[in-house]
């Protein structure tokens, strides 16, 4: 279960609406919904997967988006993480899973578990391994905005409410929420 809201930065402060994510298969499409929500301001997309780990997409008109995920193992092993996972780590995930696929493990190496014991999975395809089970990204995303990166990096249950209540937005969220 996915819960998504954007936050939009307007003329007259931070308005707030929670949204679906059903029409969502790229990055473009998150930015492009974004930017239906505010035309050149401030926009913070925050996704959620049951408390496993929570996404926050900033957009700033046509720049290109700034991302930050809490556990990237997590993330991209679901649908909107594996999104966002993918576009952090680009090249290095794809090079990282092109070198996995051409390993030729049988099972015996060092006590390895044979590969179809091995942890992947079946919906993206992404081995566990090959993303860190760590926060990924642009940690300096909100830090303007007054979440420091540390304090990004120290959330877990509840970030949503903690984003807002940096942003001055706590108000807003809950009228939506």
């Amino acid at each position: 279960m996915y819960f998504a809201a954007l936050l939009a930065r307007t003329e007259d402060g931070w308005e707030a609406s929670d949204t679906e994510l059903d029409d969502v298969e790229t990055l473009s499409d998150l930015a492009e919904l974004a930017r239906e929500a505010s035309d050149d301001d401030t926009v913070i997309v925050y996704i959620e997967q049951e408390d496993a780990w929570f996404g926050v997409v900033r957009i700033e008109g046509e720049e290109d988006p700034r991302i930050y995920v809490s556990d990237g193992a997590a993330a991209a092993r679901s649908s909107y993480g594996e999104i966002l996972t993918r576009e952090i780590l680009g090249d290095d995930l794809d090079a990282e899973l092109d070198e996995l696929e051409s390993l030729d493990l049988d099972g015996t190496e060092d006590g390895e578990p044979l590969a179809e014991e091995a942890d992947e999975d079946d919906e993206t395809g992404v081995t566990a391994g090959a993303v860190p089970s760590a926060p990924v990204g642009d940690a300096l995303v909100l830090a303007d905005l007054g979440l420091s990166e540390r304090e990004l990096r120290a959330l877990d249950s509840d970030a949503l409410a903690v984003i807002a209540d940096a942003l001055g937005a706590s108000e807003v969220l809950e009228a939506v929420r």
